[in-house]
Parts: C-alpha cells; structure tokens; sequence
C-alpha cells in the first residue's frame, strides 16, 4: 500500500490549511523585535490594509477559554464575546496560558492548527472582505485565506467582538 505524501514543512497553521485543501497565501516579513504591536507591524510591513489583518486573542470566559479574532485597528470588546459564546465575564487570557493551550508564542497565535480546539469568535467586519490575514503561527508570518475558510476551519461563529 502506499504511503500518503506528507504535507510540505511548515508552521501547525500552514500544515492545517495544507491538509484541508484550502487555498492560502503565506506572507512572510521581518519582525522586529522591538515591535510592540504585531499585528500593525505586519499590516505595515505586507502593506496590508489593517482592517483586513487580524490578530487572535484568548480570553477567559466564565472558566474557558475561548479565541476572539477581531482587526489590529481595533480592540477585543470582552463583553460582546462572552455574550457571543453565552457567557457572563470575559477577561484576557494570560498569556502564558494562552501558549500551553495553543502551543503557540504570543505575537504568534494563529487560530489555525491549535493544540486543542476552543470555541472561536470572528468580529463580523472579516467578512466585509474577499480575503483576510491572521498569524500563520510564528512572529513575521501571516497567511491570508478567504474568511469563510477562516470560518470553516475553526468552526468559528461570527458577531461584532471588536471596538474602535
């Protein structure tokens, strides 16, 4: 019998998108460590309009944890997710819980090929778009999908979870 080819070497996010057949375009740049605002930093640097890149973020939500994925313009609304998911109180998720469960660095979360599988919230703006970016799993690395993909793989609902 023969083998299944293995996907090409990659991030977890790009093995995912790989695996699924989905269509993606890995953008990569130069971090800068000195960076404090990775997602404005990539939509700079991919000359991107910051409204279509996305950064991840986990919140604690009455106990779990869950991913809101909202534009870098803007800011997690931690009310409009616990209503999102039917939850009562949201507050960040610390950070280095956020590593352990996604097996991802901070700066680097991508909502693709987490270790375990949360419950995700996309801020409703994505679809406002033909294609959005979101961390491809490392610093300096994002890939750009349709946000239905998006959706479809992280089993996303969608609601507005971002303020201005």
């Amino acid at each position: 019998m023969a083998k299944k080819p293995k996907p090409a070497a990659g991030t977890p996010a790009t093995l995912a998108l790989t695996r699924a057949g989905v269509a993606f375009t890995a953008r990569e740049y130069t971090h800068d460590p000195r960076a404090t605002s990775y997602g404005l930093e990539a939509a700079e640097a991919l000359g991107a309009d910051p409204a279509r890149v996305l950064k991840t973020l986990l919140a604690d939500v009455d106990g779990r944890l869950v991913v809101g994925i909202v534009p870098v313009t803007g800011q997690l609304d931690l009310k409009a997710l616990a209503r999102a998911v039917g939850g009562r109180r949201a507050q960040l998720a610390d950070p280095a819980a956020a590593e352990r469960a996604t097996g991802y660095v901070v700066g680097g979360i991508s909502p693709l090929g987490q270790k375990r599988a949360h419950p995700t919230v996309l801020d409703a703006s994505a679809l406002d778009h033909p294609t959005v970016l979101v961390s491809g799993g490392r610093r300096g690395l994002d890939v750009e999908l349709a946000p239905a993909d998006l959706v479809g793989l992280t089993s996303a609902t969608t609601a507005a979870i971002a303020r201005p």
